[in-house]
């Protein structure tokens, strides 16, 4: 009903609640949280066939996880799963069970959306295109024009539109990829030329930059995807067999350059060389963070190392940082709720993925009295971060205090107190203000 509201078109079936609806094939076909409540294997195995013959386009599978069991009160087993404290029964599953039960019963690599959800395409090509879009940055805005030029501006909006798309793909389009594609070779004759102009008024290093970022997001996407058996190139979408012929020639070429880059993510010397490069990020002996919003802007290499692990676990929704770590092929996804209005956020969930292992893993600090907190905001995040500035204003203030002088003595919030109250000193705010008295 929620949804019918907000207008988009949609309709459901359940036993209990909504027997007499009828059950229509549609291009999404969403399955959550009802196969961990079915009891039988036999009946929650035709739940999921049902569904899948259903989805026209792609089939959503949410289910509880295995950790969930710490907050549950249970009377004992049943079949494969709990019986709670209020008599209903849950199957909970690890990362892997629920991958594996998809895979085997659906013919079909499911894409992991988020830590007990799973995406499963009906078609290879959608799937590739999903997974292509996940590793793709945000295309760069299209500088302005330096000079005016008469030719340029006689035909922008032609030319603006063909920016808008060298800033999405980071080549040239085809004829069939832009509506307004017959006008622009009327006009100039060829795309060839066409840019010609463009670069003429333009800043040339910004297009080599992009076409460099494009390709860059190619590799990582063709690294990845080896994980889930990396398609033939025809079964790729159009656009991006284009991307491949565009940047690396051939489809080989391209998978040579992805294996190389993705096997580099598993040696220690590499991530490290990276890491001392990265623009962003705060490193540490045994890690490098990074907040979510600066992902796209570490190093290639340091992309598919977290792409190997979003693999595996899917999207953490309420993850703002990302630790990677550079001791042991693992990746942290930790939630600090209210990154920015708190000036030292309090660590309240970490959900990690163990890539030799293949496990997904969490861990609760919300009850915690004594929880691990943030220092240095601004280094987690991107130089165009909002409140970048706001961040590094306070470092600066702690640090002419003398706050950050044992560095191992406010890793926790208690730790973090008792310092402000050695020195005297408060928060107020993002603002150090000194204290009368220690009251």
């Amino acid at each position: 009903m929620r949804l019918r509201a907000l207008g988009i078109a949609c309709d459901g079936w359940d036993p209990a609640y909504f027997p007499s609806s009828e059950r229509v094939a549609a291009d999404v076909v969403n399955l959550g949280y009802v196969v961990n409540v079915i009891e039988h294997p036999e009946e929650r195995l035709s739940a999921l066939t049902g569904a899948w013959d259903l989805a026209r386009v792609v089939l959503v599978v949410a289910a509880r996880m295995h950790w969930e069991a710490n907050f549950l009160r249970s009377n004992g087993t049943l079949h494969d799963g709990l019986l709670t404290a209020r008599s209903t029964f849950q199957r909970l599953f690890t990362q892997e069970e629920l991958r594996d039960w998809l895979s085997t019963t659906l013919g079909v690599q499911p894409i992991a959306a988020a830590p007990g959800v799973f995406y499963a395409f009906k078609s290879e090509e959608q799937a590739q295109a999903f997974l292509a879009r996940r590793y793709r940055r945000l295309p760069l805005a299209a500088p302005r024009p330096q000079i005016s030029r008469a030719l340029f501006e006689a035909h922008r909006p032609l030319l603006d539109a063909l920016m808008n798309f060298l800033s999405e793909r980071g080549r040239l389009p085809e004829d069939d990829e832009m509506v307004e594609a017959p006008d622009i070779r009327q006009q100039f004759g060829s795309m060839a030329r066409a840019f010609s102009v463009v670069r003429s008024v333009t800043d040339g290093d910004h297009w080599r930059h992009v076409q460099d970022e494009r390709r860059q997001d190619l590799l990582v996407y063709l690294g990845l995807a080896r994980f889930g058996r990396r398609p033939i190139l025809s079964h790729l979408p159009l656009s991006i067999q284009r991307d491949v012929k565009a940047f690396f020639g051939t489809y080989r070429k391209a998978c040579e350059e992805a294996d190389e880059l993705l096997f580099s993510a598993g040696k220690r010397a590499v991530v490290d060389r990276a890491a001392e490069v990265t623009p962003v990020g705060k490193i540490t002996p045994d890690g490098i963070y990074v907040h979510t919003s600066a992902l796209s802007a570490l190093p290639a290499v340091l992309r598919v190392y977290e792409g190997c692990a979003r693999t595996l676990s899917g999207e953490v929704e309420a993850a703002n940082i990302i630790k990677l770590n550079r001791l042991k092929p693992k990746v942290s996804y930790l939630s600090y709720p209210d990154f920015d209005r708190d000036p030292h956020p309090a660590l309240a969930m970490v959900t990690g993925a163990s890539l030799p292992e293949l496990r997904v893993d969490f861990r609760d600090f919300r009850g915690s009295s004594n929880p691990p907190i943030l220092h240095r905001k601004e280094t987690f995040v991107g130089e165009d971060y909002p409140l970048r500035e706001k961040f590094a204003r306070l470092t600066q203030q702690e640090e002419r205090y003398g706050l950050y002088e044992v560095p191992h003595g406010i890793g926790t919030r208690n730790g973090w107190l008792e310092t402000l109250a050695g020195k005297r000193v408060a928060l107020a705010g993002h603002r150090v203000i000194r204290c009368k008295s220690l009251d």
